[in-house]
């Protein structure tokens, strides 16, 4: 028996590596001899930049940037071998300008800026890489990307002539745009934006009113947002010939429409980008079974996560995969049309979710073993 484990991390108790290195250990006292080869996985959002360079045997760059407040701070993304000599930067807005970098009584998108993620860009860039994923979720601005574009050599303009910083403020004050300084190697990259949020940039949708609140916007400030989202993507539409209409532009605070439009960048599912740049595909040569999992298995499963993309990817090569996540809530059933065939779960009936978390390692164990004895008795009866 061959087994692939490919799950996402159990957020705040286990990560990928715990969870293959407990697979392992069951598969064998079940299946003694069994080949086994795990993967960390996940979904284009936290832990992206990790799981593709454990996978793809890359390096950890860090580089000082700038944070969401535009205060200096030390920044990390990944380096991986593209083959042909190429060489491809894998990043995470958030890791530059985050929500979790900017303290609760600080948050205001307002004077948020994007700026850092640009240094990010800018950073692979002179490393020489010219493919580059960007990772865009997490976001703590609402500056329609201005920040980071600034960063690349873009000005944004006043009606006066003067150029703007890139904040959320900045987004009414915006009367012209410069193109003409952008890194000249931009042209000559391949640049894809993860993204799974279908945001268009306004209304009632986009990128302001629907994740400036959480981003610490009041009331009158979505409305000063976005009416100066509207009249900055009018200014681009101008420019560029781009509405910001389409889906995920109001992806990271318009981040999505500014990497599209100004970039190039071409819009993907964050989980099928990182299921690509591990070659998740060539892994599946030969592999019996596919065991995946996550925290918690619902709906919201089914939309861009991780058993998704690797349910479908083990149908689609006519592998059978199986579940097994810490809980389950409503809607979980229908991860069952996504490839996957069983669902076992580490949770057990009264305990609370403190009492898991804090034996989260015992509890998959556990789990684990359970499932791989069912499928040792399923293949018992299938000889018989």
């Amino acid at each position: 028996m061959k087994f692939l484990f490919a799950s996402d991390s159990f957020k705040g108790s286990l990560s990928s590596h715990d969870t293959a290195r407990l697979l392992s250990e069951a598969a064998e006292k079940v299946f003694p001899g069994c080949e086994t080869v795990s993967v960390p996985v996940a979904d284009g959002g936290e832990g992206t930049v990790s799981a593709v360079v454990s996978a793809c045997g890359g390096q950890i760059v860090t580089v000082g940037v700038h944070d969401p407040l535009m205060r200096k701070i030390d920044a990390s993304y990944g380096i991986i071998d593209a083959g042909g000599g190429r060489r491809r930067a894998v990043i995470e807005m958030a890791a530059a300008s985050g929500l979790t970098l900017v303290e609760d009584d600080l948050r205001d998108p307002l004077i948020t800026s994007s700026f850092g993620t640009g240094e990010l860009i800018l950073d692979a860039l002179d490393r020489g890489c010219r493919d580059i994923s960007i990772a865009i979720g997490g976001s703590a601005t609402n500056d329609g990307g201005m920040g980071c574009c600034r960063a690349l050599g873009i000005r944004f303009l006043d009606e006066d002539g003067n150029e703007l910083e890139g904040r959320g403020m900045d987004l009414e004050k915006a009367a012209d745009i410069d193109i003409s300084g952008l890194d000249p190697r931009i042209k000559g990259s391949g640049i894809t934006v993860m993204c799974d949020v279908t945001n268009p940039l306004t209304g009632p949708d986009g990128a302001t009113m629907v994740y400036g609140p959480q981003k610490g916007a009041s009331e009158d400030t979505l409305k000063r947002l976005e009416a100066g989202m509207r009249s900055y993507a009018d200014i681009v539409s101008v420019c560029k010939g781009e509405d910001g209409c389409f889906p995920g532009a109001g992806a990271a605070g318009g981040l999505g429409f500014a990497l599209k439009v100004f970039l190039g960048g071409v819009m993907r599912s964050g989980i099928e980008t990182v299921l690509d740049l591990i070659d998740f595909d060539r892994l599946l040569e030969g592999v019996d079974l596919v065991v995946t999992g996550e925290g918690r298995t619902d709906r919201q499963s089914c939309f861009g996560k991780v058993m998704q993309g690797v349910g479908e990817r083990a149908a689609r090569a006519g592998v059978t995969a199986v579940g097994l996540s810490g809980s389950a809530g409503e809607g979980y059933e229908e991860i069952f049309d996504h490839g996957i065939s069983s669902l076992t779960l580490t949770m057990k009936e009264g305990l609370s979710l403190k009492e898991a978390m804090e034996n989260a390692e015992q509890l998959y164990a556990e789990a684990a073993e359970k499932m791989f004895l069912g499928l040792r008795t399923e293949q018992a009866e299938t000889l018989m």
